[in-house]
This record gives C-alpha cells, sequence and structure tokens, in this order.
C-alpha cells in the first residue's frame, strides 16, 4: 500500500473502485496516494467536520451527498476527537474558497495534512445511488500521476478488511482515563469533585461533545478507556454510567457487553448512544445485524414511543439491533421495550428499560452542527440519576 503523501493532488487523477468492479474516475483532494475502507453516504448538508472526526467513522470512505463540501473551511473549535477517522473522503464540487470568519484553512488543506485520502469531481448521486442498491460495500480510492491498472486497484480492493466482525472500538479509544468537570451556572468549570452528579463513560469512540453536554448539566464526566472494567468505573463512585458511539460490529464488543451486564445488575442508572445502544441490545439478549446502507446524516426522523414525538436526528451507524417493535419483551434485566424507531425504515433506534434505571438511543443526540431534537436524553439521564439518589436516601 502506498503511503499517503501531504502534497496537495487537487490536479493529480484518481480513481474511486468498488468491490463490485464499479469505477469512477475523478480528481485528487486532500492527500495523494491510496487507501481503503468501507464505502458509504453521508446525507448531511453541513456539519462536514463533525463527520470527518468522528471516530465512529474509523475505517470508512465517506461519500457526501450534498455536492458542495467544504465552502465553510476548517476550523479549531469543531472537531469532536484529536483527528480526522475516516479513511478516505469523497465530494462531488469541492469549494474553490472557503468563506467563514472562524475559517483556518481549507478543507482540502486538512485532509492533505492529516494524510486522508480524497477524491473530488465524481457523480456523488450515481455513486449513492448504487450503494443504495447494491449496499455498502469494500472501496479504494488511488490517486497520483502513475495509477495502477483497473484490474490491479480491484485486486487491492478485495483484500481490504471487510467491516462485519472487525473490532475497532479500542483502536480509537483513549489510552488513559481523564476528566471533564461539570460546569457552573456562568459557564465556568466546577472544582473536581464538587459537582452534584458523577458519570462514568466508557470510551467506545466518543465524541467530544457528549461529555461537554452533560458537563453543562452540572455532571463531572469521568471518561474511561474501552477496556476499562467494571471495576475501574466504580472507582469513580459514580451515580450514572454512559457507554459512547464508536465504530466496528458489535458482535465484536464482548468485553463491553460484560462491564455493562455488571452495571444492570447493580442497578446504576445508564445511559448509551450509538454504539452503546448496541451493546445494551445484546447485554439484554437481543441480537444485532448489518444494515444494508447504514443511516448517516444529520436528517434522519426518528419518533420517541413514549412521548409519540417525531424528532430529526443526526445518525451514524451501520449496524442495528435486532429487538422485537410490537412487543415488550422479558430479559434477564426484566422487561425491556424498543422506546424509539425510525421512520424512514422502522430500524431500531432506542431501548428502556421498565424495571432498571437504564436506556440507550441509536442516532446522536449531542449532535454539532445537526438538528437540537433529541438534546432532552441528557436531561432524561439527569433525571434518573436524581431520581434514584432520592429513592436511596428514603431507603
Amino acid at each position: 500500500m502506498t503511503q499517503p503523501t501531504s502534497t496537495r493532488g487537487a490536479k493529480a487523477p484518481a480513481v474511486l473502485v468498488l468491490e463490485d468492479g464499479r469505477v469512477f474516475r475523478g480528481r485528487a483532494y486532500g492527500a495523494v496516494g491510496e487507501t481503503f475502507g468501507e464505502a458509504v453516504f453521508n446525507t448531511g448538508m453541513t456539519g462536514y467536520q463533525e463527520t470527518l472526526t468522528d471516530p465512529s467513522y474509523h475505517r470508512q470512505v465517506v461519500v457526501m451527498t450534498a455536492p458542495h463540501i467544504g465552502n465553510t473551511g476548517v476550523n479549531d473549535e469543531d472537531p469532536e476527537s484529536r483527528r480526522i477517522w475516516v479513511s478516505g473522503y469523497v465530494v462531488r464540487d469541492p469549494a474553490r474558497v472557503p468563506s467563514n470568519w472562524r475559517a483556518r484553512r481549507s478543507l482540502d488543506e486538512e485532509l492533505a495534512a492529516q494524510g486522508v485520502v480524497g477524491i473530488s469531481g465524481i457523480d456523488t448521486r450515481a455513486l449513492t445511488r448504487h450503494l443504495r442498491e447494491r449496499g455498502a460495500m469494500r472501496v479504494g480510492i488511488f490517486s497520483g500521476n502513475a495509477l495502477p491498472d483497473e484490474g490491479t486497484m480491484l485486486a487491492e480492493v478485495r483484500q481490504a478488511p471487510e467491516m462485519a466482525g472487525a473490532d475497532l472500538a479500542a483502536e480509537v479509544a483513549t489510552k488513559e482515563p481523564y476528566v471533564v468537570p461539570a460546569l457552573g451556572p456562568d459557564g465556568a468549570p466546577l472544582p473536581l469533585g464538587t459537582a452534584r452528579l458523577t458519570v462514568a463513560a466508557i470510551d467506545l469512540g466518543i465524541k467530544g461533545m457528549t461529555p461537554y453536554r452533560m458537563a453543562e448539566r452540572g455532571i463531572e464526566v469521568h471518561v474511561l478507556p474501552a477496556t476499562a472494567t467494571a471495576d475501574d468505573v466504580y472507582a469513580v463512585a459514580p451515580d450514572g454510567v454512559f457507554f459512547s458511539n464508536g465504530p466496528g460490529d458489535p458482535a465484536t464488543a464482548d468485553h463491553p457487553v460484560a462491564v455493562m451486564r455488571e452495571v444492570l445488575d447493580r442497578g446504576t442508572p445508564l445511559f448509551g448512544i450509538c454504539f452503546g445502544n448496541q451493546i445494551l441490545g445484546r447485554a439484554l439478549g437481543f441480537g444485532t445485524y448489518k444494515l444494508k446502507y447504514g443511516h448517516r446524516g444529520i436528517n434522519q426522523p426518528v419518533q420517541d414511543r413514549t412521548t409519540g414525538k417525531v424528532e430529526v436526528t443526526a445518525h451514524n451507524h451501520g449496524f442495528a439491533v435486532d429487538a422485537p417493535l410490537d412487543r415488550i419483551s422479558d430479559t434477564p434485566y426484566g422487561r425491556a421495550e424498543v422506546s424509539h424507531v425510525c421512520l424512514n425504515d422502522q430500524v431500531v433506534e432506542g431501548l428502556r428499560l421498565l424495571d432498571r434505571p437504564a436506556f440507550s438511543v441509536q442516532y446522536h443526540p449531542e449532535a454539532a452542527a445537526g438538528p437540537h431534537d433529541a438534546a432532552y436524553l441528557f436531561d432524561r439521564f439527569t433525571s434518573l440519576m436524581d431520581t434514584v439518589l432520592m429513592e436511596g436516601q428514603r431507603a
């Protein structure tokens, strides 16, 4: 595999090759070289900086369905993590000049600086339709002035690892614990140990905005590595435990499932997002499966079945929980129900235990940029912890 170079290659030829043999030709965008991953599409018209830095996109080549990308450039305030995680980036019409008062550099420059190989100038609508019909699949992007023949490129794509069976959370998660302090009424950080509530957050690919949303609500968040044990979780004396979003196949996540079951056994309030929702599904005894082309974007309609309200939500998931929509299920931890459902395809978008303080959603209530319809879920988690604390004091 040729290592990407940080040389901008706006005029160099580039080729995108899907594992079923379909080929698209365009121009290099970002770094010049070659890259491989799972081809997926994102329907968001904005928020590309969040998409690029979301660890859940690790080992995926993202196709943007919006035709014009890069017009707001890249700033230093909006990254969701320490680096770009996408394996490759596909756009139709990149902005030639960024125009935003917060921009520090162009998107092309940022991709090149971080060694992310991309392609521009292709028919992304045709590519998206192809992925909708055939499903997400492996892909390679090749750029430079001396490209291999199509047969060689296709062979390389078919040798790349598949997303099914991929165990990736530990690759993107923090290696060391860290603390995000609670914020006071004035927005200033509170001294550690003085917050009203403490949450242990298992980092499976957490986005920076998630602990911030909890900190806004007066919660001190202890972010722990994906390898954290139940002893590590309870060493911080949490009032609640959070399981984050992340990449990979939930069928491989045996360790987080085991930790979650210990949390459920103790009855500690629990909240999961995205990968965390799939972990809860597995902990309750449900299966998971790979979606044909997944949900990715900031305009997905979801119904909260407990209230009937329809929310516009941000999604990034290629797997889903296989749980019955038409009845309450009996689990080792009491009764459980599907709390949220996607109105496009009836995919499970949330779970709720009726006999223990635990719930999860498949989408991203911390979205930024994106809709804020689901921000109430952090309030729901806070209320759940408050309720359990009050019941404990009465006892």
